[in-house]
């Protein structure tokens, strides 16, 4: 198994290899290729995944 890591740029919207474009212009590192090329996606459902988190918090009311 190859311990290369692969990003997303959002630069150029492709999956690259750890000798791309500088780190602020990328997702990652991802296990492999597929993994990278769905980046936005994740990043989509974790979004999506902490806000209903913060808004279950919100309903809940402060414990402090």
């Amino acid at each position: 198994m190859s311990e290369q890591h692969w990003f997303y740029c959002l630069k150029h919207h492709t999956v690259e290899g750890p000798e791309g474009c500088r780190a602020a212009d990328r997702l990652g590192p991802y296990p492999d290729e597929e993994t990278a090329a769905r980046a936005l996606e994740i990043a989509r459902e974790r979004t999506e995944q902490a806000d209903r988190e913060d808004e279950e918090w919100r309903e809940r009311g402060s414990t402090r």
